[in-house]
């Protein structure tokens, strides 16, 4: 296990990422956390918003009680916030807010409403400085993710193939589509740090066929790779058979069978990484403690999948599986985005 200790090269790599979000003299910083959020990261972040000489102030809550019937990770919608209204009106008047709750706001309802005030919002992903340190943003990775963004929204299609027998099609037009490249410096905006990333949110009855996640592929929710093939059947942006044998398929069956709603087994986003500074390996190199696994989200050429809440369809669950599948070809409109995992 990891060292909590400040180090200094931490203080100066949270120091760049708050320089990339315009923080600085003059800037009235927000830092959002909670009960159980990692203290290192919110002294870090803290340290470089007073040295780049912001003024600071922070919003702590009570991490929210259990509400489902399994236990629930990496969402990306942290329910810290719910009837929290001085909190919220807090966060508002802020110019900035350094999100370090534990799951994140990029799905919470209450990050519309931050956002129409004008607040700026920059999740700190809930992973070990050491990882962070490694992924602070650069700044060629703004460029990359907005052509990805330009791609998807112009595409009428999306093929995803791959040799181990992945063959699904997604229809884009009027899917949500957005990109994050590890910073934000406009008002009313929202980016996570570990960024490099683009996806989609297709509208619903959109995503049809068949996913294969092979061995070695990742099942974010258990933060574990595959150690057999899973075969996930596609009708309808619905789930309808979960093929596998071993380990690895029952924990997704009967983790999505638990929540006893049809939503749990949607399709929530489509897309894929951009980082070529995230590794696939990283997993294996952290306690379970220590990571959120958002580098796997943005390692360079998988093809992320997601089942879950889909605000842009009407669907709203907390089950989630974010799958990071290796070895795609990702296809819009006949134009290769991916091929056989690497970007192009």
């Amino acid at each position: 296990m990891l060292v909590d200790r400040i180090e200094a090269r931490w203080i100066a790599a949270f120091t760049q990422v708050a320089r990339l979000c315009a923080c600085g003299p003059g800037v009235d910083v927000a830092i959002l956390s909670e009960t159980q959020s990692r203290e290192v990261n919110v002294h870090l972040i803290e340290l470089a918003a007073l040295l780049l000489g912001a003024t600071v102030f922070h919003v702590r809550v009570p991490s929210p009680p259990q509400t489902a019937p399994v236990p629930v990770r990496s969402t990306g919608a942290s329910r810290a916030l719910t009837g929290q209204g001085g909190a919220i009106t807090a966060l508002k008047a802020a110019d900035l807010v350094f999100d370090c709750t534990v799951e994140g706001l990029l799905h919470a309802p209450e990050l519309a409403g931050i956002l129409k005030a004008g607040t700026r919002v920059q999740m700190i992903s809930n992973e070990h400085p050491d990882c962070l340190e490694r992924l602070v943003p650069d700044l060629a990775m703004k460029g990359t993710v907005k052509a990805a963004i330009a791609l998807c929204r112009g595409a009428r299609e999306m093929r995803v193939t791959s040799r181990a027998g992945t063959d699904m099609t997604v229809a884009m037009e009027g899917a949500a589509s957005a990109g994050v490249w590890g910073w934000t410096d406009r008002p009313g905006t929202i980016a996570h740090w570990p960024g490099g990333v683009i996806v989609s949110f297709p509208k619903a009855g959109s995503v049809q066929g068949r996913l294969v996640l092979d061995a070695g592929d990742v099942n974010l929710t258990f933060k574990r790779y595959l150690e057999r093939p899973v075969a996930l059947t596609i009708v309808d942006d619905h789930v309808t058979a979960i093929d596998g044998d071993g380990t690895d398929a029952e924990l997704m069956r009967r983790y999505l069978a638990a929540w006893g709603d049809t939503e749990a087994y949607a399709v929530s986003h489509v897309g894929w990484g951009l980082n070529p500074a995230a590794r696939y390996e990283a997993l294996s190199m952290y306690d379970q403690r220590d990571t959120n696994g958002t580098e796997l989200r943005c390692y360079a050429g998988n093809f992320l999948f997601s089942t879950g809440a889909n605000e842009f369809a009407g669907r709203f669950t907390e089950g989630h599986f974010d799958l990071p599948v290796r070895g795609c070809d990702i296809i819009l409109d006949g134009v290769h985005a991916v091929r056989g995992g690497i970007p192009v």
